[in-house]
C-alpha cells in the first residue's frame, strides 16, 4: 500500500466541478436562434394595416362618446355560426 503525503499534485476534489462549469459556459456561447422565412412572413402579416387601425379608432371614439350601438341579433347570429362550425 502506497500512501502519499498532503502535497499531491494530481489530487483536486473540485476538478470535476470546474470542468462541468466550463462546459456549461461553452454551451451558452454556441446557442443561437434562427427564424425561418415562413416565420418572418407570419410576423409581417401581424402588422396592422392603416385602414384597420382607422376603423378601430373610429369604434373607440364612438364607444367613448356613447354613440356606439350594438346589434344584438347580428352578434348572436355570428356567435351561433362560429360555434356550429366547431
Amino acid at each position: 500500500m502506497k500512501i502519499n503525503g498532503p502535497n499531491q499534485t494530481n489530487f483536486n476534489p473540485y476538478k470535476n466541478q470546474i470542468h462541468k462549469t466550463m462546459e456549461v459556459k461553452k454551451a451558452f456561447k454556441h446557442d443561437q436562434l434562427e427564424i425561418s422565412t415562413e416565420a418572418m412572413k407570419l410576423q409581417e402579416n401581424t402588422k396592422v394595416s392603416a385602414q384597420r387601425e382607422a376603423y378601430v379608432q373610429e369604434i373607440k371614439n364612438r364607444v367613448e362618446s356613447g354613440q356606439y350601438e350594438i346589434n344584438y341579433e347580428k352578434t348572436a347570429q355570428k356567435l351561433a355560426e362560429f360555434w356550429s362550425k366547431h
